[in-house]
């Protein structure tokens, strides 16, 4: 039923009917197939992709890299638990490469942002450094177009 994950992946809202039909079983099997997966822990939850652009939300992102010292007997679970915790976070990754927790951050402005990385982010002992990356325009999101395709001006009418 890894192909259910897929589907899952691409439309979560689709009816257990139409996967159903998608996979070739019962909308029963679907169903039971999500509950354990949902019991398992492989499905956390169902979120929608939305364009805050197009509404009248006061919204910015930040990508955050951030440089930690690894705890003792915690390595960077504990810190990253820390992090994690802040309403402001959406999302925590542990990273290969030049620093070694990437998040993104949401807030109303730039400032709000700016107060979170220095009034909660920074005072944490761990932290060493912060890189903060503001996102100013977002094209793709998890597979999802949000840049409106531009009229090709050159096109010429028949009508």
């Amino acid at each position: 039923m890894d192909n259910l994950l897929n589907l899952l992946d691409k439309n979560c809202r689709m009816k257990d009917e139409q996967l159903a039909v998608l996979l070739g079983v019962s909308a029963d099997e679907v169903a039971q197939a999500i509950a354990a997966y949902e019991n398992k822990g492989v499905i956390r939850g169902y979120k929608a992709v939305i364009d805050w652009d197009k509404t009248d939300r006061e919204y910015v992102i930040a990508r955050i890299e951030i440089r930690v010292i690894p705890m003792r007997d915690h390595g960077f679970d504990e810190i990253a638990r820390t992090i994690y915790s802040f309403d402001e976070v959406e999302t925590c990754y542990l990273m290969s490469g030049g620093y070694d927790l990437a998040v993104t951050v949401a807030g109303k402005s730039f400032k709000d942002v700016a107060l979170f990385v220095s009034q909660k982010l920074a005072p944490i002992d761990a932290v060493q450094s912060t890189s903060t990356h503001f996102v100013l325009k977002k094209y793709k999101e998890r597979g999802i177009l949000l840049a409106d395709k531009e009229k090709d001006m050159r096109e010429v009418s028949l009508l």
